[in-house]
C-alpha cells in the first residue's frame, strides 16, 4: 500500500506500509520527504544512508507482535536520505511520511517515551499514542499519531476539521491507515469512517484499508463491537508552524460537555510500552 502526495492529488502527506519476508531486506529512498519506519507487526534493523559527507546510523527497532499490544519504538530518517530496512523473522512496516524543505538528523524513538492519552469518555475514551506530534518528537512537517478504539466505541468524534488557516485551525492534509482485530473465531474485523462536508463518505474499513482526508469534517470513526480499531494518522500542511489545531464541527461539540461526567472505558489503556499487562 503507498499514498503519494501525487497519487493523493495534494502536497505534503504520503505512508506506505510494506510487508517482509522473514531475512528479506529492502531499500528505500525518502526523497523530498521526511520518513519515519513504524513497525506495525514485527521487528527490524533500518539503516540510514546520508550524503556522502555524512555516515550512515543503524537502529535496532524492537517493535510489536500487533499494534494492539504494545506502543512500539520508532526511527527518522531526513529527505534525501536511503532506508534500508531489514527484518530477521519478517514483519509488516508503516512509513509515514511528509515534503519538507529542512533536513534533520536521523533520529531514535523509544517506546519508553512515547507520550499515551486518553481521550473521552464512557463510550467516547479511546488511547492516542503521541509518537510523533509536536510536542513529543521534532519534525519539520510531519505530525502522526496512532489512535486505539476499543470494539463499541467511537472515536475522531466530536467530528472535526483542520483546512483552514487560522488563529484555531492549521490546514493540514490527513491520512487514516485502519487496522481491525479479528474475532476470536477468526471472522475478519469491521469498522466504519465517517468524512462530509465538501465530501460526503461513510466508508467500512478493514485491515489495510486508508482514507485521504484533504479537506472537511471528518469523524466518527466507529469500532464494530466485539471488533478493536486501530488507526495511524499521518499529517502535514503548508504552515509555517509545526501544529496540529482542529475545529470541532459545532453541531457536536457539546458533546464534550459531557465527558466530566462519565468515567473513562476500563479497557483502556489497551497497551503501553511495556505491552498489554506491563506498568502503565
Amino acid at each position: 500500500m503507498e499514498v503519494t502526495p501525487q497519487s493523493a492529488g495534494w502536497e505534503y502527506s504520503g505512508l506506505r506500509v510494506v510487508t517482509l519476508a522473514a531475512g528479506e531486506e529492502i531499500t528505500l529512498e525518502t526523497g523530498e520527504s521526511e520518513t519515519l519506519v513504524l513497525p506495525l507487526a514485527g521487528s527490524c534493523v533500518a539503516t540510514v544512508g546520508v550524503p556522502a559527507d555524512e555516515i550512515a546510523v543503524t537502529f535496532e527497532l524492537q517493535g510489536r507482535p500487533d499494534v494492539f499490544s504494545r506502543v512500539t519504538d520508532f526511527a527518522y530518517a531526513p529527505r534525501d536520505a536511503s532506508i534500508v530496512l531489514w527484518s530477521k523473522d519478517g514483519g509488516r512496516f508503516a512509513l509515514p511520511s511528509a515534503r519538507c524543505e529542512r533536513r534533520l538528523p536521523p533520529r531514535y524513538g523509544p517506546a519508553g517515551k512515547v507520550p499515551v492519552e486518553l481521550r473521552g469518555a464512557g463510550q467516547m475514551t479511546r488511547q492516542v499514542n503521541n509518537f510523533c506530534t509536536p510536542e513529543a518528537f521534532e519534525a519539520d512537517k510531519l505530525i502522526a499519531c496512532e489512535v486505539l478504539t476499543p470494539g463499541g466505541n467511537w472515536s475522531s468524534y466530536p467530528p472535526h476539521k483542520h483546512d483552514e488557516h487560522t488563529e484555531h485551525e492549521s490546514v493540514l492534509e490527513e491520512i487514516y491507515y485502519f487496522e481491525v482485530a479479528d474475532a476470536p473465531n477468526g471472522g475478519a474485523g469491521m469498522a466504519y469512517q465517517r468524512v462530509y462536508g465538501t465530501t460526503d463518505v461513510l466508508e467500512e474499513v478493514r485491515t489495510g484499508d486508508v482514507v485521504l482526508i484533504p479537506h472537511g469534517w471528518h469523524g466518527p470513526s466507529m469500532a464494530a463491537p466485539g471488533h478493536d480499531l486501530y488507526y495511524l494518522n499521518v499529517m502535514a500542511g503548508p504552515g509555517e508552524e509545526r501544529a496540529w489545531k482542529i475545529c470541532d464541527d459545532p453541531a457536536h461539540t457539546w458533546i464534550r460537555d459531557t465527558w466530566t461526567d462519565q468515567p473513562t472505558d476500563p479497557r483502556l489503556p489497551m497497551s503501553s510500552a511495556a505491552g498489554p499487562e506491563g506498568d502503565r
